[in-house]
């Protein structure tokens, strides 16, 4: 569904390259996590394949189309929620949708459906002030599941949760993705979120990255918190923390 082919790319004040003849592929309805040290290039990544950044040799497809030739093709949810604050949550929400349609009356029709699906439909005429962190991640989710983008890119996006939302949320996005069914990239530094989320986990181990290399879970779906006690899981993760150390000391 994604696919890097020999993708090179340099920042213009950089004098080495970050990325150089990177392929990989990700395929429809994964669950895919990008772990690695930070400044490694794990959002850059992102940027490319949102066309935020240009500049680059190589190709970038989704469903084999070159990403050049394509518009709103990609539901990006940073790390922060960004959420506009003299819009209310139901504003918030609709806001791809807006743009999309240019309706703003059906887009709230449509996106009020899915704050009531997700628990949210008494906030509406809230505003971003008055959520908990957990609650405007929600929000900020379903703005990017409104994008009508097959593919999700997920940067960071419970960093700055406390642990016990940071847990709840990981499990609320689990349930999500095997509703939604959508392809689900996630960058994260914490290796158990990684191992709890995904289906795979590329690792960011070089640089300049020349390859991911990747780990598959050998966990099925649903998944609890009592999988990752496992030997196989815990040796997993004892490797890819040390792999990280080694790369962060260097």
């Amino acid at each position: 569904m994604l696919k890097f082919c020999n993708v090179n790319f340099k920042y213009e004040n950089d004098a080495a390259p970050l990325i150089e003849n990177l392929s990989f592929k990700v395929h429809r309805g994964d669950f895919i996590s990008i772990i690695g040290p930070s400044g490694c290039g794990k959002s850059t990544i992102f940027r490319l394949i949102c066309g935020l950044e240009h500049g680059y040799s190589g190709n970038i497809f989704i469903n084999d189309n070159d990403i050049n030739n394509l518009k709103g093709y990609i539901g990006y949810m940073p790390q922060k929620d960004l959420l506009i604050p003299w819009r209310n949550i139901l504003e918030n929400a609709s806001l791809p949708l807006e743009i999309r349609e240019n309706n703003p009356k059906q887009a709230k029709k449509e996106a009020e459906k899915f704050l009531e699906t997700f628990g949210l439909g008494s906030y509406k005429y809230k505003y971003p002030k008055d959520l908990s962190g957990g609650m405007k991640q929600r929000v900020s989710f379903i703005r990017t599941l409104l994008t009508g983008s097959e593919i999700m890119l997920l940067d960071e996006p419970f960093s700055a949760l406390d642990a016990i939302t940071k847990l709840s949320m990981q499990e609320w996005l689990l349930t999500q993705w095997s509703s939604f069914k959508k392809t689900i990239l996630f960058i994260t530094h914490d290796v158990e979120e990684a191992l709890f989320l995904s289906s795979k986990i590329l690792v960011v181990s070089q640089k300049p990255i020349t390859q991911l290399k990747e780990v598959v879970v050998p966990l099925s779906y649903p998944r609890d918190r009592h999988m990752l006690s496992r030997p196989e899981i815990l040796d997993i993760k004892e490797k890819l923390i040390n792999e990280l150390k080694q790369r962060v000391e260097l």
